[in-house]
């Protein structure tokens, strides 16, 4: 189920150091994703064993403060609350990485007050959103993802919303209407994209930032 492992990030969970682990995996196709092999073919990638990991941050507990759960989707395994409740156990905090597809998953693990922290991914507007998924119109579940905003949004868990942004197929139009879509979150980010499709200049993407910023508490851009 673990198929990478970053013992230490300054960066996945924000205002903590961490680790962060990738389940293999998704349910999503999308085309610009950084972790493909771990995403589309996770029995191409080791395991790391959950044990192996919990024996790391034991010995790491001055500095370690939390654990990410990124993919992949995590929330597409039955064994995901197991283990976060490990985690838990041993007294560190949990960010989790989601698509938004699976709200009844998400809705468990925040009643069960078995996170800290968690992070949507919003793709695209919803016009758009088949493009960016690379999951048709008729397996998109549009609904489950607009269920998985408002229990985000509804409950006492630190959250933000984020959209990575692709050079020439994500406008600036479109994240206007991601911004009115949420608004009244909690904080929205807008991700640089690196990759094969090129990189959005910092200050077009603080230029977005701008434009959406009367929609949230903050906004924030990372480059």
């Amino acid at each position: 189920m673990i198929k990478g492992w970053h013992k230490l990030s300054l960066i996945d969970y924000p205002g903590h150091l961490c680790t962060t682990i990738f389940l293999g995996g998704c349910n999503f196709r999308c085309f610009y994703c950084h972790n493909s092999d771990i995403a589309f073919s996770p029995e191409s990638s080791p395991d790391y064993s959950i044990e192996d990991i919990l024996d790391y941050l034991e010995h790491r507990q001055n500095y370690i403060e939390g654990v990410c759960i990124s993919g992949g989707e995590p929330t597409i395994y039955c064994g995901l609350i197991n283990l976060i409740e490990q985690i838990k156990s041993k007294g560190f905090k949990v960010k989790l990485d989601t698509n938004g597809t699976r709200p009844e998953v998400l809705w468990d693990i925040i009643r069960y007050k078995l996170v800290d922290y968690i992070a949507m991914d919003i793709k695209a507007p919803r016009y758009k959103y088949c493009l960016l998924s690379g999951i048709s119109k008729e397996y998109l579940d549009l609904d489950a993802i607009e269920r998985s905003i408002e229990i985000v949004r509804k409950n006492r868990v630190d959250y933000e919303f984020r959209t990575t942004v692709i050079p020439e197929v994500l406008s600036m139009e479109d994240i206007i209407l991601i911004g009115c879509w949420l608004s009244g979150s909690q904080k929205y980010v807008l991700q640089s994209y690196k990759g094969k499709y090129g990189c959005l200049a910092v200050d077009r993407l603080t230029q977005y930032a701008e434009m959406v910023s009367p929609h949230f508490q903050k906004v924030e851009v990372r480059a």
